[in-house]
């Protein structure tokens, strides 16, 4: 399954995203949490573990501000990974304004 999982891992789009926001399937990870460790206890439906760091507010929904956001630049880039029926992120890193 891990393996499985880490076929999945790469950087998406913006564009990419947007039908899963439209369902509700995506979850952002905290940037202390290996995107693969998420995943693997996601697939094995771990509650424990996923239920800790929903509590720690390490996984969470995008916010509308941050779904607003993003969609204002299509180049954004998302380290991701897809776990059936999610698609976990990362929040991109901040864009310097020069």
């Amino acid at each position: 399954m891990r393996e499985r999982i880490a076929e999945t891992l790469g950087d998406v789009h913006w564009s990419d995203l947007r039908a899963h926001i439209a369902r509700d399937a995506v979850i952002i990870v905290d940037d202390a949490l290996d995107l693969l460790d998420v995943g693997v206890a996601l697939a094995k439906n771990d509650v424990p573990a996923v239920d800790a760091w929903i509590r720690a507010g390490k996984l969470q929904k995008p916010t509308a501000e941050e779904l607003t956001r993003w969609s204002l630049d299509a180049s954004t880039r998302f380290p991701a990974a897809i776990v059936q029926p999610f698609v976990l992120i990362r929040r991109p890193p901040a864009k310097v304004l020069s």
